[in-house]
């Protein structure tokens, strides 16, 4: 009778090379960030070391992981995760709420959205509605898809009179999240999208830092860029995961354009309200 003996590294060792290659990092220079040796690293990853739970969390954050991501690798090497995840409307996120409101009321007459990873919507602005103008309802049913909006056919693409290069500008971005992040769902989300997109080349004007979206809308066309802003120092999976997504004029013509709709909107709440009085 013979037996045989798995060697077969365990999960955590596994886990561990697969995302050290993913991110191109040598044994040295992880062991390096993480302040141990390679030896050990090396050890590790062949499965004849097991780390404690402090040196699972210094490789996680060495290799520059999302906070689920880490989460995952702690519960591959046996521990508990080290992080949150709350539902949004938890009473702990109450502060984060009211700060992302006053943030999105603060930046009118100009859009302003908070997206989920996945491009999922969780709050607008007032001034969101010019970039939903004349969308198909099922692309305004919840949960509403921001990136999905923006380059569907019978979305915001229909508008944008530059949608080759901006939409490829988010195809690019969202597949290299998904590069750095893997993600089966991110993953399908980018090749959808990217069936939406003209192919193009970059002219001779082409500069590459910035694509402004050019979009019309009854009053004209708006030139806009797009700042993204994220919580970094997050200690809650979910607060990690949002980034907030301003839209600023480019030009003096834009930025009327949203200013008069800005009054115009107050104009129609004034008028609504007074009508609600009188009945």
């Amino acid at each position: 009778m013979t037996t045989s003996i798995s060697t077969e590294p365990p999960p955590f060792a596994r886990e561990l090379l697969r995302w050290r290659t993913a991110r191109r990092v040598s044994q040295l220079e992880l062991a390096s960030r993480a302040g141990t040796t390679q030896r050990y690293v090396s050890f590790i990853e062949r499965g004849r070391s097991v780390p404690g739970r402090e040196i699972v969390i210094r490789l996680a954050e060495s290799l520059e992981l999302t906070l689920r991501e880490r989460n995952s690798l702690l519960l591959a090497a046996g521990y508990a995760p080290a992080f949150a995840e709350s539902p949004l409307d938890a009473v702990a996120l109450k502060p984060v709420r009211e700060a992302l409101d006053s943030i999105l009321e603060g930046h009118l007459p100009y859009p302003a959205v908070v997206a989920g990873p996945r491009g999922e919507l969780v709050a607008a602005n007032e001034a969101f509605d010019v970039l939903t103008e004349g969308a198909a309802p099922e692309l305004l049913a919840p949960p509403v898809n921001v990136l999905r909006l923006a380059l569907h056919p019978r979305g915001m693409a229909s508008r944008v009179v530059n949608l080759d290069a901006w939409g490829q500008h988010i195809v690019e971005n969202l597949r290299a999240r998904a590069r750095r992040s893997p993600d089966p769902h991110l993953g399908a989300l980018a090749e959808e999208l990217a069936g939406y997109v003209p192919a193009s080349e970059p002219g001779a004007d082409y500069l590459g830092f910035a694509v402004p979206l050019r979009l019309r809308c009854p009053e004209g066309e708006l030139r806009l860029l797009t700042t993204l802003t994220s919580f970094a120092t997050a200690l809650d999976v979910t607060l990690a995961e949002l980034h907030l997504e301003a839209f600023l004029p480019a030009d003096r013509e834009t930025a009327e354009i949203l200013r008069e709709r800005a009054a115009g909107r107050a104009g129609r709440a004034g008028r609504a309200g007074r009508a609600a009085q009188r009945t």
